[in-house]
């Protein structure tokens, strides 16, 4: 242990899926500061097996497990609120991972609270985005909750040596041949990177993709949908009212079958290098078209361009782990003032990896026929326009006069 490893644990809660790295972590926890260890697994929509974890981890030493299903909450409160602020990170990325993990914080801070634990754990590595979100939300809880991240610890540096120290201490490790990347996935994405797809230049193998078909394999009719939005929040496809986890779900599968929701970028992470990622986000992507759609008819042209403005700001915020931070809740609580009269129905369709919007409707609309038409119209006098035109043309006029 280096010379900053807290001291005096006790009780450790630990963010604990079942895998190799996590289960070597349990077991590594309880030699190395000689206490029990609190297993803890969030139900976010990995559709992972779940049954066997609370099974696996007590043979592996946790004196307790904790499995709690967090979907509606993940899908609620932290899935909307982003998609209404149309939170994209970089132009591209609809921030799954970023915000997956302030709500797995959250409740394993919950856990250490009701358990009594002195620290938290989790499996992120020294090197990436996920040990910080995890650990700024850990503090914003609690500033003096300890901290142990053995990835910057130990010595167990390659999956041979986890390998190794698994099978030393009789831990059930599935023996499969190691994917040639990593992936995470929850309720609204599922993310790959790492092994073949750190280099740049190299196509990710097609066998890769888990929530999405081929645009070329989609099928060959398209699929009309229709979404309902209340406040900013979808709230119905075609009709039917669904909870906001099923609702996701269900974009999930419609832009899943026809092609939707795959990028594949290099992003800057918060440590400072840049990383390749591929992810398939097909009801987001779905979502955030249909969303940013009935705004158009539904919100103020000055509102809609400030929000837009701070959308990067937004973003970054959730990307580098803040979501705790105070200026977290300033931006969301303005955004949502600009969602109260975001209401109405987006109709789309979707082809072969497309989304295109057909129409929108809203009883909140601020779109007038009236003003807008091309015909006669006795509402518009076309004349204004002139008067309008020289007034903001005189700054321009001025400068080149008096050259």
């Amino acid at each position: 242990m280096s010379d900053n490893v807290p001291d005096n644990i006790t009780k450790v809660v630990l963010a604990y899926s079942g895998g190799l790295d996590t289960s070597v972590i349990l077991k590594w926890l309880i030699e190395t500061y000689k206490c029990d260890v609190i297993a803890f697994s969030a139900d976010i929509g990995q559709e992972e097996e779940l049954d066997h974890i609370e099974e696996k981890a007590l043979k592996t030493g946790a004196k307790a497990v904790y499995i709690d299903d967090l979907k509606e909450d993940f899908a609620e409160n932290y899935v909307f609120p982003a998609f209404r602020a149309n939170a994209v990170y970089e132009g591209r990325y609809l921030l799954g991972t970023s915000l997956a993990r302030p709500i797995i914080a959250k409740r394993q801070m919950e856990i250490a609270k009701l358990e009594g634990a002195d620290a938290v754990s989790h499996g992120a590595t020294g090197k990436g985005n996920d040990q910080v979100r995890f650990e700024l939300g850990y503090l914003a809880i609690d500033p003096y909750i300890k901290i142990i991240a053995p990835w910057r610890e130990w010595d167990l540096n390659s999956r041979t040596a986890l390998m190794d120290f698994a099978a030393k201490h009789g831990i059930d490790v599935p023996v499969t041949p190691k994917k040639p990347y990593s992936s995470d996935r929850n309720l609204l994405h599922i993310s790959y990177e790492g092994g073949v797809l750190e280099d740049p230049w190299s196509r990710p193998p097609e066998d890769m993709f888990t929530l999405t078909v081929s645009p070329q394999d989609a099928p060959d009719k398209p699929e009309i949908i229709e979404i309902t939005f209340k406040k900013g929040n979808p709230v119905a496809i075609n009709d039917e009212n669904l909870s906001p986890a099923n609702l996701l779900k269900e974009l999930n599968m419609f832009g899943g079958r026809n092609g939707i929701g795959r990028i594949d970028i290099v992003e800057n992470r918060f440590v400072g290098m840049k990383s390749r990622g591929v992810y398939e986000t097909p009801g987001g992507a779905i979502l955030r078209a249909a969303h940013m759609d009935i705004e158009s008819i539904t919100m103020d042209r000055e509102v809609m361009h400030l929000r837009d403005s701070l959308i990067p700001k937004y973003s970054e915020i959730v990307y580098n782990g803040f979501w705790f931070s105070p200026e977290m809740k300033i931006l969301q609580n303005m955004i949502d003032q600009t969602q109260k009269n975001v209401s109405g129905v987006v109709r789309l369709e979707l082809y072969k990896g497309n989304c295109c919007v057909l129409g929108r409707k809203s009883d909140e609309s601020l779109y007038s026929e009236d003003f807008a038409t091309f015909e006669d119209d006795s509402v518009y006098s076309q004349k204004d326009a002139e008067g309008f035109i020289r007034l903001n043309a005189l700054r321009l006029r001025i400068q080149k006069m008096m050259k």
